[in-house]
């Protein structure tokens, strides 16, 4: 079994207002950091997106982060992603409560606000936009919704371009959404079902995971989709009740349980409130990553309503990185140096860890 990576340094870092999310930026230059917040003032009312440059490194005794750019959204933000792809300027969407879709193009000398394109409220989703998603090179989104839209948008030089996908009129409602490759994404939603879509079979999900899996549990929603990109044929997921499982396209009809509700006493349960965000945890030396079977998953980060950051693997009690007495509304990894971790916490403050 191997040694889990050491938290070597816990830094937190107060904030004047909500933080709903929060995003690395990738490097505009060898010796810059930066990160995205979408950023919440309750006393004025008002939602927006922010780069911070992070000063002077996580790795020094004394971490800060220095305000950039600010831009206001019509209103409160309910996704937030960036492109990251290197070898481009990043990209930075968001979504929002009123059902607007917006795209920013951050200054590649100090990653300032340059210009912003966006789809108004009502023309893509009749309410709140659930989650979206940006390609890797930045050219292509996904949106979804509680109206049961799945949306497409792909940003040019003139502006955005959009269509619909798929709409269930309520039927079904979508929570969470995660491309897999450059024709295909994955949805998630109620009942903790799974959908996956193909550009190339138009009409609907080409592969679906069912509620009835969960036995009993079929309230629960899945709130954020992962896809590593060397094993696209599965989906990992995290959503209510703790629950953190692994949707194989190789065989779909049984779900492989990390965490949560399962019937079986092996299984470890980290956290028993909703997981808002699962990403695949790339903070692996070479010898792990070899050691790791193509049949297992890999390991997997989460952040929770309980206040829970935690690493899952399949197989191994979870390894609590951190624990606070609020929410962890949201977390990335850095690509750059998968070591570092930064996390949004409900009481208006930002955690950055350090592993070893």
């Amino acid at each position: 079994m191997s040694t889990p990576p050491t938290v070597t340094q816990i830094h937190h870092l107060p904030q004047s207002t909500y933080i709903d999310s929060v995003r690395f930026l990738p490097p505009l230059s060898a010796f810059d950091r930066y990160i995205i917040l979408a950023s919440f003032n309750s006393d004025s009312n008002q939602p927006s997106i922010q780069t911070h440059s992070l000063n002077p490194n996580p790795n020094t005794p004394s971490p800060s982060l220095s305000l950039i750019s600010s831009f206001p959204l019509p209103s409160r933000i309910t996704s937030l992603e960036v492109s990251q792809n290197t070898h481009q300027n990043p990209l930075i969407a968001a979504s929002t409560f009123s059902g607007s879709i917006h795209v920013l193009f951050p200054n590649p000398v100090d990653a300032g606000f340059e210009s912003e394109v966006s789809v108004p409220e009502k023309v893509l989703h009749n309410g709140p936009v659930s989650a979206l998603d940006l390609q890797e090179n930045g050219l292509g989104c996904v949106s979804v919704g509680e109206d049961g839209r799945v949306n497409l948008i792909s940003v040019g030089d003139s502006g955005l371009d959009y269509r619909r996908v798929f709409d269930s009129k309520g039927l079904v409602s979508y929570s969470a959404v995660k491309w897999g490759s450059t024709v295909e994404f994955a949805t998630g939603g109620f009942g903790n079902s799974v959908q996956w879509w193909d550009q190339r079979r138009p009409g609907g999900p080409v592969s679906q995971l069912k509620s009835n899996w969960t036995q009993g549990a079929t309230s629960g929603i899945v709130h954020s989709i992962d896809i590593h990109p060397s094993r696209k044929h599965t989906c990992l997921t995290g959503g209510s009740y703790g629950t953190v499982f692994a949707w194989d396209l190789r065989r779909p009809q049984q779900p492989i349980v990390l965490s949560g509700i399962d019937t079986s006493e092996t299984t470890p349960c980290i956290s028993e409130s909703d997981v808002w965000e699962v990403q695949y945890d790339t903070f692996m030396s070479a010898s792990n990553h070899a050691n790791i079977s193509s049949e297992r998953v890999l390991p997997a980060m989460i952040c929770s309503e309980d206040g829970i950051l935690a690493v899952i693997k399949q197989g191994e009690e979870p390894n609590e990185l951190l624990a606070e007495n609020c929410a962890i509304n949201s977390f990335d990894i850095d690509r750059q140096n998968p070591s570092d971790v930064i996390c949004s916490l409900e009481w208006e403050s930002i955690a950055i860890l350090t592993r070893a």
